[in-house]
């Protein structure tokens, strides 16, 4: 399994490159399509595609056993909800990957008599439930850095002796302001923990995909792939930049 880990660890670049590379042709594909180009134009972007997809899943093979490991790690998480949140998605993710593999298998031609659609359907739905887990992990630390945040403020503002009592304002000001206030904190509490903020917007472009491929929220070819581009492009950032991935 350790041979595995260490070879799964070494291909995870160029998988995220791939990635990257096969949704801006599933991007360029629906823009040519929008423009009138010609059907051979066409087939070449999908055949590019197809290609990049199926040497995607080829770099994937072992990744289950990787995230397995990796949720072994996670239940010694001393924080309750982190390690629930933690475990699942990466177990979600474990199954995720082996559909795939059976689906590279099909593709290749090893298995040749799989159901593809229905291996695809089962492998966008682990998909689906790891990201969903993500983003709850992801309010939950929002959540805990904006109540961390506001609590110091309010002791800073305590610790400057009594305040002159504000003047009443209508109910719907004073709505307006608290949500103002809020909006400020959230932003400030971002801009001040990127490597969350970075989490929070890979796994939100992310979400639209299985979305698109169950059925459950129709967009378009193109809106996939530009949601793909981005959320690869940010996972890049973050193996270039390891100081920038979401711990644990």
């Amino acid at each position: 399994m350790d041979a595995w880990v260490r070879f799964s660890a070494q291909s995870q670049a160029r998988e995220r490159l791939l990635r990257a590379a096969q949704y801006a042709c599933a991007l360029v594909g629906d823009s040519l399509r929008r423009n009138g180009a010609s059907a051979g134009a066409l087939a070449r972007v999908r055949q590019l595609e197809a290609h990049l997809s199926l040497s995607r899943k080829l770099l994937r093979l072992g990744s289950s056993a990787e995230a397995l490991e990796a949720a072994q790690r996670a239940i010694h998480l001393s924080d309750t909800v982190l390690r629930f949140c933690v475990t699942l998605s990466h177990l979600n993710r474990a199954m995720y990957f082996a559909c795939d593999n059976v689906l590279w298998a099909g593709k290749a031609g090893l298995v040749p008599s799989i159901d593809q659609e229905k291996w695809s359907q089962r492998s966008f739905r682990y998909y689906l439930f790891a990201l969903v887990v993500n983003l709850s992990r992801d309010c939950y630390e929002l959540r805990l850095l904006l109540e961390r945040e506001a609590s110091g403020k309010r002791a800073q503002g305590g610790s400057n002796g009594p305040q002159p009592r504000p003047r009443p304002r209508p109910r719907l000001q004073q709505l307006a302001l608290r949500l103002q206030l809020q909006l400020r904190l959230l932003l400030h509490v971002l801009r001040n923990n990127p490597p969350l903020l970075l989490d929070l917007l890979k796994n939100t472009c992310d979400l639209f995909i299985p979305l698109d491929k169950l059925g459950l929220y129709r967009t378009s070819p193109g809106f996939v792939g530009l949601c793909g581009l981005a959320s690869s492009v940010l996972s890049i950032l973050t193996i270039l930049h390891p100081w920038l991935k979401l711990k644990p």
